[in-house]
């Protein structure tokens, strides 16, 4: 299992200091697509390469994940996850495709 190489204090400063790395796009997961405002992408081409995990103080419920994601071809962005936002199987089950290519360092 790959190891984090930072820990930012708070999901915006992840968000930010991912985007001085080159992680640009803001994605949003859509069945087994990430989107970026009008552009689509297939979530296959792409692979974690980072993540970091966040629990709220007081409520497991506002727990969020950042994921810093690259494609094939040098697409970059961070898509953030929680367990407050409603999520249909497909986006659970592409997430947890996501996790294992991440865990077991598949590309």
């Amino acid at each position: 299992m790959q190891e984090q190489k930072f820990h930012y204090a708070t999901v915006t400063e992840a968000i930010s200091k991912l985007k001085e790395q080159g992680y640009t796009h803001e994605f949003s997961l859509e069945g087994d697509h990430l989107k970026a405002g009008e552009e689509v992408f297939p979530v296959k081409e792409f692979k974690i390469v980072d993540l970091y995990r966040y629990e709220g103080p007081s409520d497991p419920a506002d727990e969020a994940i950042v994921y810093a994601l690259a494609s094939t071809d040098g697409v970059k962005g961070t898509l953030v996850t929680g367990y407050g936002i409603s999520t249909d199987e497909a986006t659970i089950e592409t997430l947890k495709n996501l996790h294992y290519k991440y865990q077991h360092g598949q590309q």
